[in-house]
């Protein structure tokens, strides 16, 4: 049973980093309500194509997506999309600024808005490249000759290259080490448990 579970356990770990999106709790703790400068909350957070905002509101409130007009005029009649669920999970699809509302009647003019620039998604961690061939031996000049034991001196003797590593690993490939230092911590858990 315990090869099962790790076996299970590094399926898992391998497939998380597949999925770097990330859900943004919009207002956080206080969720979507009256009350809450939006613009503060934004400040700070990069929202990114694939990442999903999720509302979550009471019954008085609910959620329109509008444009930038509808957003500065607090007017949700041309919203191309309207929610009412309580909790609403909306995913970030395109690049550009999105715009929401909460339409019950002076909500929105009390601040109930939100304008969250998108990004593009972040690119895949690259694959380092693989290092240069090492050079090829130093020829001996004409006039030299290899040392009598077949050793060669120390001066002739030159390093070996060192390979190549990325000089400032992106937050994705961070992320990647992460889950696999927490797995391997894992998998060493259960089985000092077992």
């Amino acid at each position: 049973m315990g090869s099962t579970v790790a076996a299970a356990l590094l399926i898992f770990l391998a497939a998380v980093p597949a999925a770097l999106a990330v859900t943004f709790k919009v207002g956080d703790i206080s969720g979507w309500t009256s009350g809450i400068d939006y613009t503060v909350w934004v400040t700070g957070k990069t929202f990114r194509v694939g990442d999903t905002l999720e509302f979550i509101y009471g019954l008085s409130h609910s959620v329109s997506v509008v444009d930038k007009a509808g957003y500065d005029g607090c007017d949700s009649s041309g919203a191309t999309r309207n929610f009412f669920d309580g909790d609403t999970k909306i995913d970030l699809t395109t690049v550009g600024t999105m715009h929401f509302l909460c339409p019950t009647f002076g909500h929105c003019l009390s601040g109930m808005k939100l304008a969250v620039p998108v990004l593009a998604a972040a690119p895949s961690p690259s694959t380092p490249s693989s290092p240069p061939s090492p050079p090829s031996p130093p020829s001996l000049p004409p006039s030299a000759s290899p040392p009598a034991n077949g050793t060669p001196d120390s001066e002739t003797l030159t390093p070996p290259p060192t390979p190549l590593t990325p000089s400032s690993p992106n937050a994705a490939s961070k992320g990647v080490m992460s889950y696999g230092i927490i797995g391997v911590t894992m998998i060493l858990m259960y089985g000092v448990m077992t």
